[in-house]
């Protein structure tokens, strides 16, 4: 009877309640246990939704493993907006800093296809420009062009 459960929770706010509670209810585990070491492990992400993953076992042990919060999630929580845009190329809904981009990419890189710092916070850039947030003042699509020309390797490159 050993098995998996996946959910998105809310960063340190995870309750016996739904979508976790059900889920855990009909197995072995302890569900206050389970929420109690979610909330302990997520608390850094504070509200950001977070992927997470509960393999229990017969024995009602079970292991948890943390993944990172989506993109978009990071970047709302980084600028402190709560909607991207609905115009993304014509409605600006905040502006990030080359640094905020860096912190992003940098807790994003394990799970992006990227091989460093610099291409990760392309991806990242690619994410704001579907949202609708500029850096440092220009359009993430002009920003990427000027990532590619080199005008923020000082910051981006280790």
């Amino acid at each position: 009877m050993a098995g998996t459960i996946e959910v998105l929770v809310p960063g340190g706010q995870a309750n016996p309640g739904p979508p976790l509670g059900p889920e855990l209810g009909p197995t072995p585990v302890d569900v206050q246990a389970v929420v109690s070491d979610i909330n302990e492990q997520t608390a850094a992400f504070d509200g950001t939704e977070v992927p997470v993953t509960v393999e229990y076992e017969e024995d009602g042990s079970y292991t948890i493993d943390v993944g990172v919060p989506p993109t978009a999630a990071l970047v709302k929580d980084e600028a402190g907006f709560d909607t991207g845009s609905g115009e993304p190329q014509k409605d600006f809904v905040a502006d990030l800093s080359i640094d905020q981009v860096k912190t992003i990419a940098e807790q994003k890189k394990p799970d992006l296809l990227a091989y460093d710092t610099k291409n990760a916070a392309k991806e990242v850039v690619g994410t704001c420009a579907s949202m609708g947030v500029t850096i440092e003042g220009v359009d993430a699509r002009e920003f990427k062009a000027k990532v590619d020309d080199g005008e923020y390797d000082d910051v981006l490159v280790e």
